[in-house]
This record gives C-alpha cells, sequence and structure tokens, in this order.
C-alpha cells in the first residue's frame, strides 16, 4: 500500500520546532558571585557554555522526547493513511444485499452473509476520508435507498445498523435501477455491489456506470423445502406434496413433519442430493377449511432457517360458482352442462349467499363491481380502451392468436366469423394496448378480438364481440374457452389445485370495503392497511417467514402463513460474474478488497505515551532528574 495524507495542510505544524529548540539555545541568567575557587564550579561552566548561542549543546533527553512527541502530533494532525482502492474514489454507491440467503452461517454458531458485509462497510465508513462520500441502498426483492451521499460516519453507521435480512428471494435489478436514478442527481463513476451472488442475472439492464462486486465468502450446507403443491383427489380428498433440496455436496438426511391447524399429523424421513429434489406426498381428507404447516428438520449443521418452513391453506371442495349474465344465453348454455359449474342466478337468487363469485361472464361494464377473481366481457369495451378502439358493423374474422394463453389453449379460431367485430383508431399501434396493461390474445382483420388485463386481484378478460353475432357458438373452440374459464377460477379459488404462499406479498383478502385493518408480521411488528372500495386487502409486505395476522372489522383475526419456497436462495448458489446488456462483470473477493486504512489514531495515541514516559521519568522522585 501507498501512504498519503487526508489532511496534508497541516504540515505548517513543523514549524514549531524552531521555537522548542529556540529554548534550548537561551542562555542561563544566573545571579553574580565571587568565590574562592572554580573547581567546583565546572558543572556551571559546562551549563554556561552548553547554553551559549550557536555552539553544540550537550544531548538532552527531554529536547529528544518533546520534539518526539511534537513530531507525533504533527504527523497525526496530517491525517495519514495507506492508500485502497478507494483513495481517488470521492462518491461511492454501495449496495447490499438483504435477501434470504444473505441469512446464511459460514458454520454453526457463526456469520451471516450479512454479518460480514456490514463489517466490510463499517471498516470503509470508519477510514472515510473529510472529501469523500458513501451512499448506503439495500437491495432484496425491492431496492431502497438507505442514505443520501454524506461523509457523516454516525448517518452511515446508524443507516448500517437498520439493515436486517429479509426472507424473500433477491431482485439486483431494483437495486442497481436506484443507484441509476441517484446518478442523475448526483453523479459518480464507480458503484460497490456486496452480495454472495444468488440473484437473477439482469441481463436487460445497460449499466451506466463501473460495478464492483464484490462476492461474500460461500456460506454452509443447507437443506430446504423449495415447493408444497396441494392437488384435488376426489370429493373430500387431497394430495400434499414437498419438495426439499439441499446445496451440500454429500447426501444430507432431514426428517419432514406436517401439522394440520397447529397439531403434528404426519412425519416422514429423507435424504437428499445435491442437483436431485427429493418429493414426498402426504394423504387426507378435508371436511371444513384448515391450515397446514410443513417443517424440515435436517439431521446436521444447516446454514439457513428461513426455507425449514412452509404454510399452505385449504378449504373443502365445492362447486364453482359462475355468475353469467341472463343476457349471454349461448355462454350460460354451455356452462349449464359442464360438471362441477353451479351457474347463477339461478331461480330468482342473486348469488351463493355474499355476492362473490369464482368467475363471472357478463356484457355489462357495470358488472366489474361485482367480487371475482376472474372476469370475461363479452362484447364491450372497457372505458380506458374507447379512444383506440371501438365496435363496428364491419364482418371480420380471426387471422392470429397467442395459442399458449390459458384462455385459449386447445381453442381453434380458424375460419371463425364475426358480423360485427372491432377496430381500431387511426395510428393506433399494439403497444398503446400495452402502456394501458392490456395484452391481445388474438387478433381480427381490423383489430384485436380479445384482450386480457391483469391486476394484483383479479384477471379480466375482453372478448371485443357478441358470441351470438359470430360462429363461435356452434365451434367445439367455445365450450372448451368457458372450460378454461372455469380452471383458471378453480385454481384461483384453490378449489383444484393450490400452492404455498411464497413470502413477498400476502395473497388478496377480502373484507368490508375501506376499511382499516391491522397486520402482525412473525416478527411482532404491527401496521394499518387499507381495503379497497370492492373490500379487497392487497400489496401488504411479507418479508419474512410465518403466520400474519389480519384483525379488524370482518376480518375475525385472519391467519395467513408464507414461506420461502425458492430453490434459488436454498440452492446459496452465488455467480461468479453478472450479465448486463452489453457487459460482464467479474467478481472479486472480499478479501481482496483494499480499503484506506487511518493511522493517525496510533500517532494520536503514541504521542499520549512519549507524554507519559516524559512525565513518569522527571516526576518520579522528588526534584527530578537534572536535564
Amino acid at each position: 500500500m501507498i501512504p498519503g495524507f487526508h489532511a496534508l495542510s497541516s504540515a505548517w505544524l513543523f514549524f514549531l520546532f524552531i521555537p522548542v529548540v529556540l529554548f534550548y539555545f537561551l542562555k542561563l541568567k544566573r545571579p553574580r558571585q565571587e568565590v574562592p575557587s572554580l573547581l567546583l564550579w565546572r558543572q556551571v561552566l559546562q551549563d554556561q557554555r552548553v547554553n551559549s548561542p550557536f555552539q553544540r549543546f550537550k544531548r538532552n533527553i527531554l529536547l529528544i522526547l518533546q520534539l518526539l512527541l511534537l513530531l507525533l502530533l504533527v504527523l497525526a494532525a496530517m491525517q495519514p493513511y495507506w492508500r485502497g482502492q478507494a483513495s481517488t474514489i470521492r462518491r461511492l454507491p454501495i449496495l447490499i444485499d438483504t435477501s434470504a440467503s444473505m441469512a446464511a452461517l459460514d458454520k454453526a454458531g457463526g456469520k451471516s452473509r450479512l454479518e460480514v458485509a456490514r463489517e466490510q462497510v463499517a471498516l470503509m465508513i470508519d477510514n472515510l476520508a473529510s472529501d469523500q462520500e458513501l451512499g448506503l441502498i439495500a437491495f432484496g426483492r425491492t431496492g431502497r435507498k438507505l442514505t443520501d451521499f454524506t461523509s457523516n460516519k454516525r448517518i452511515l453507521r446508524d443507516a448500517l445498523e437498520t439493515l436486517s435480512v429479509q426472507d424473500v428471494p433477491s431482485d439486483v435489478e431494483d437495486g442497481l435501477r436506484i443507484a441509476q436514478a441517484l446518478a442523475r442527481s448526483t453523479p459518480f463513476d464507480q458503484a460497490m455491489l456486496l452480495s454472495d451472488g444468488n440473484f437473477p442475472m439482469p441481463e436487460r439492464f445497460d449499466l451506466p456506470f463501473k460495478l464492483d462486486y464484490r462476492k461474500l465468502p460461500g456460506a454452509g450446507p443447507n437443506v430446504g423445502i423449495t415447493a408444497l403443491v396441494a392437488q384435488r383427489t376426489g370429493q373430500e380428498g387431497w394430495a400434499l406434496f414437498v419438495s426439499v433440496e439441499t446445496s451440500s455436496e454429500s447426501p444430507a438426511g432431514a426428517a419432514v413433519e406436517l401439522l394440520r391447524d397447529g397439531k403434528p399429523v404426519q412425519t416422514a424421513d429423507l435424504t437428499v442430493t445435491r442437483g436431485k429434489a427429493e418429493r414426498l406426498s402426504f394423504k387426507f381428507t378435508l371436511d371444513k377449511p384448515a391450515s397446514f404447516e410443513v417443517r424440515l428438520k435436517p439431521d446436521g449443521f444447516d446454514s439457513l432457517a428461513a426455507d425449514n418452513v412452509a404454510f399452505i391453506d385449504l378449504a373443502p371442495a365445492r362447486s364453482v360458482f359462475v355468475y353469467a349474465a341472463p343476457e349471454c344465453l349461448a355462454a350460460r348454455a354451455a356452462l349449464a352442462v359442464q360438471p362441477g359449474v353451479r351457474l347463477f342466478p339461478e331461480e330468482g337468487k342473486a348469488g351463493p349467499g355474499d355476492s362473490r363469485y369464482d368467475l363471472v361472464i357478463t356484457n355489462k361494464l357495470a358488472d366489474a363491481s361485482m367480487t371475482s377473481p376472474v372476469f370475461a366481457f363479452l362484447g364491450v369495451v372497457p372505458e380506458d380502451l374507447k379512444p383506440l378502439v371501438r365496435l363496428s358493423k364491419t364482418p371480420t374474422s380471426a387471422i392470429d392468436w397467442t395459442r399458449t394463453a390459458p384462455l385459449v389453449a386447445h381453442v381453434e379460431l380458424t375460419d371463425l366469423l364475426v358480423v360485427n367485430g372491432s377496430e381500431v383508431g387511426q395510428g393506433v399501434r399494439d403497444n398503446d394496448f400495452e402502456n394501458l396493461s392490456y395484452e391481445a390474445l388474438a387478433y381480427g382483420q381490423h383489430g384485436p378480438l380479445i384482450l386480457q388485463k391483469r391486476d394484483a386481484t383479479r384477471s379480466a378478460y375482453f372478448i371485443l364481440f357478441a358470441p351470438e353475432e359470430s360462429t363461435f357458438p356452434y365451434r367445439v373452440g367455445f365450450p372448451v374457452m368457458l372450460a378454461n374459464l372455469v380452471q383458471q377460477a378453480m385454481q384461483q379459488a384453490g378449489l383444484a389445485e393450490t400452492q404455498g404462499q411464497t413470502t413477498g406479498v400476502l395473497p388478496p383478502q377480502h373484507f368490508l370495503a375501506e376499511s382499516n385493518y391491522t397486520i402482525q408480521s412473525p416478527d411482532g411488528q404491527t401496521w394499518t392497511e387499507k381495503s379497497d372500495a370492492r373490500g379487497m386487502l392487497a400489496g401488504v409486505a411479507a418479508n419474512r417467514v410465518g403466520r400474519y395476522k389480519i384483525s379488524g372489522s370482518g376480518a375475525a383475526d385472519k391467519s395467513v402463513g408464507v414461506g420461502l419456497l425458492n430453490t434459488s436462495e436454498t440452492s446459496l448458489t452465488g455467480a461468479e460474474q453478472i450479465r448486463f446488456a452489453e457487459a460482464s462483470v467479474k467478481a472479486e473477493s472480499t478479501a481482496t478488497l483494499k480499503i484506506d486504512r487511518s493511522y493517525w489514531p496510533w500517532l494520536a495515541a503514541l504521542a499520549l505515551t512519549v507524554l507519559l514516559v516524559e512525565w513518569w521519568y522527571y516526576q518520579r522522585r522528588p526534584g527530578g532528574y537534572a536535564a
């Protein structure tokens, strides 16, 4: 390392050596006395010669100690340091990974990856020069700015102390975008990334600055639950499938325990090898709603605890509640013969008791106020699309469709004739629909025929023609499409297959409209969220593994469990390079990170030691020692 000085301007203090030395050239002024002999006054004569100007004075310990003390103090004031890699960087953003895998330990009772990262950043803060600034950014599922660029060490340390691991997958791109936004207001040339490398590649991101990617040391072996799926096997029967994987090079043993409403019901043992998921199944019947929890108990040391538990809530089997508007005659006729479907309205009944449906098929936009996870609107154009597309009297036919879309899977639209089709306005392009969050699933000769729009709580399909005004109801594809809609509704309602809830965001919950609800996380934190006009409580953050309690009007202290359930986080695999749109960045070890290391505090401490030695040497007996 090359030495440097943070306060080179303090070198003027070296001029203080001049008055210190001059004091030792001053003559001693003694009273004049007559004596009979000078034999006993040789010492007096020697002192006189020593203190005469421009004569060599004898070696003096006190002078040496004082000069050494002054030298150490002046050097300390100049703030010397050993130059590291960041010496020429005046403004540096540091991105710190806080995803689930950063909680992995290197050994039993050891340090987590986040603790190692915090130690590295704390060392950089301690050695921060007065003209250097750091900015801290954390990222897990999303990125967040912890501090602006600052040289205030207290602010940086306080922000660093607030960092904690979130039980969510990592998204490095979101953290990089925050750094990119920061660069627009406060320019910088280089950013530092501290991570275990367990994140998806931001291959579409254009890196606008130099990135110093520091890969943290690897963690110990890990075993975790990576998937939890429940499938319906009969009227009341269910099969629960659990997938377990490991990052260990050698086979790892573990026990899996299934709890139903908090009580153990089944257990199983397994051995997992790296690169191959072991799958267990539990079978049971269900006659009332139940909450299930799966716990994994590894035989030996397990570096990550967040993936050792998973949750799933199941309800008894029932029919699919489908509302089809009375005017939708073709749809009602096709749905009436499908098994497992309860069609509304029926015999004058408005709904299944609380006006909640699994699927709504209608030709009225006003029916969008109903509560359902899946909607299908027939022969109508949504209000936000009316400037782009309109229904016309021009006949059309289907010319292309997305065959992989769930709605039109196994549906053949060739030779479909539509009497009253749709047509787009002048200059309208496909991205105009995409900007409004619509995806075209089928195209006609003059515009889209089927559109899809999704939000956090539901999926909505818009079939821009009335089926009765086409040849669609007379084709086998029409009941197939309705069956696809029913299948989606069953999945959304958990009637056919249900997957364990993952961390990140709680699944949407339906309560009273525009009401406040208290959320309590597994670690005891509480906050308030408000339901929307439809009574949906959506977008609630769930960054911890465990059960979240929801209380408020109509909630009845509901509990929702979420788990990690992420193969990437369980594998603890770290990328050796990050691939961007036009470049790649190789990982460097944190062990090779050369940080500016100030050593002026040691000089100040040494100066204090010299001062104490001087004081002890000259004060250890009354009168001291003669200089």
